[in-house]
């Protein structure tokens, strides 16, 4: 039996993990916590070749983020309930995801944030370069549509009951069945399974 997914998508700085910490630790069900901050916290990437410039993140990048966006179906299709915090930077990547994850029980959240509360969130953390919050505000809801939208100024708990109550009486379409329908056809270049 495939897995669900809850999929927080929202700028950097815009409090995805806590609610996602706050989502797995309250759902009745077991779910993994996805995040690229987990990978790149464990290391995966040779960050001190990358930052001597041995190796170029510019050649790399593309690659390391569809190998993320293809590995969800893997751990989905597994039978694994996935909590996935991403930021969705493009109307390429929303495409691959609902292309390779439409198909499944998706729970779309929009986690929004006032771009004056990120960038004091960004300046606070001192661990991202300052301008990706503003960057991402401006981008990352564009082209969405959602199951759900959070204000993260709320408490992460209070988001995380808002996620639950509305995850337990959802229904389909869901927002990557809505997006999907949308397509005259699908998209070409990127060979993910549709339908």
């Amino acid at each position: 039996m495939a897995g669900k997914v809850i999929l927080l998508n929202g700028a950097s700085s815009s409090g995805k993990s806590s609610i996602a910490r706050a989502l797995q630790a309250r759902i009745g069900e077991p779910f993994w916590h996805v995040s690229i901050d987990h990978l790149i916290e464990a290391r995966i990437l040779p960050r001190e070749r990358i930052r001597s410039g041995e190796f170029r993140w510019s050649g790399m990048r593309e690659a390391f983020f569809d190998g993320f966006h293809r590995s969800l179906p893997a751990y989905v299709e597994a039978g694994n309930n996935l909590i996935v915090e991403h930021i969705v930077e493009t109307l390429a990547w929303r495409d691959r995801l609902v292309g390779l994850l439409g198909a499944h029980d998706v729970f779309f959240v929009g986690v929004h944030c006032p771009l004056e509360e990120l960038e004091r969130r960004e300046l606070a953390r001192g661990d991202r370069p300052v301008g990706d919050a503003r960057r991402d505000f401006e981008t990352c809801h564009l082209h969405t549509t959602y199951d759900l939208e959070v204000d993260s100024r709320e408490p992460p708990e209070a988001n995380a009951a808002r996620i639950i109550a509305a995850w337990e009486a959802r229904g389909r379409p869901h927002a990557f069945d809505r997006m999907r329908s949308s397509w005259t056809s699908p998209p070409a270049g990127r060979g993910e399974r549709v339908g």
